[in-house]
């Protein structure tokens, strides 16, 4: 009885959309759980995030809503992220799973531990944003209003403004773990890095100008942390080195290995 090959490819992609879609309604269960959960502290939560710019302004002055539902519909908004945020290990964890059977045993060696120090990376970001710009970034801006501006934020302005400046942070905080990838993967030596090291002390300073307000306080906090983050990735990066001899001997193993057990009469 001969089986038609075209049905046999077709089987496994098949398959991998189920397993896809399996993990995307996982992950999107998580996060709604996740939410539903929070919706109850929606008004505490953005009460929390709005602490360091409430310390710094002035008496008798408070945030404003200059749209009908932003009252509402603002904390909500803000509870999802947050949402979002904290289910982040468990999608990074479904993303893995999908990913980790096509992945080489020294890949799988490699990728899981840059997925765990990634998140922590990225939540390091937020936290540090939260904890030590913010209180300085507020404190000056709020001290240099011209005289008779009052200084009262729409919520909603202030949530788009937060959520820009905590995604820049984590990203930024993410520089390690592209060094080590970019050495790792030998698109550029360690040598080289360490050569180019001014340029990219420069090209720190001009991301932080770019993805933060126009205040010098802010594009500094985030510019010496790329560039500590930086040195941080290259000393690491020495024990992530590329070597092709082993990753040869590691491929000839893992296909060896698939050989061995592979059904009689097949290959």
């Amino acid at each position: 009885m001969s089986s038609d090959p075209s049905h046999d490819q077709e089987q496994p992609f098949v398959s991998h959309l189920v397993e896809l879609r399996d993990r995307l309604l996982r992950t999107i269960l998580v996060v709604f759980l996740l939410f539903f959960g929070l919706a109850f502290y929606a008004n505490e939560i953005y009460a929390y995030l709005a602490g360091p710019l409430l310390k710094h302004m002035p008496t008798g002055s408070q945030m404003i809503a200059i749209e009908v539902a932003s009252p509402f519909l603002t904390p909500f908004k803000l509870t999802l992220v947050v949402s979002v945020f904290l289910a982040a290990p468990y999608i990074l964890y479904q993303a893995w799973a999908f990913v980790a059977p096509g992945l080489y045993r020294h890949e799988r060696r490699l990728v899981l531990p840059l997925l765990v120090s990634s998140s922590l990376l990225f939540y390091a970001g937020i936290a540090f944003a939260y904890y030590v710009v913010f209180p300085l970034l507020f404190a000056f801006i709020t001290t240099t209003a011209p005289a008779g501006v009052t200084v009262m934020t729409d919520i909603s302005k202030y949530l788009d403004f937060v959520l820009t400046i905590f995604f820049a942070f984590g990203v930024s905080f993410e520089v390690p773990i592209f060094t080590i990838l970019l050495i790792w993967t030998g698109i550029i030596s360690r040598e080289s890095m360490v050569e180019k090291r001014p340029y990219i002390i420069v090209l720190a300073f001009i991301v932080g100008a770019v993805l933060t307000p126009p205040d010098p306080i802010s594009q500094t906090l985030l510019a010496v942390p790329i560039w500590m983050l930086f040195e941080l990735g290259l000393f690491f990066s020495r024990f992530f080195k590329r070597d092709e001899g082993s990753v040869e001997e590691g491929l000839l193993l893992e296909q060896a290995s698939n050989i061995a057990h592979r059904p009689d009469g097949e290959g």
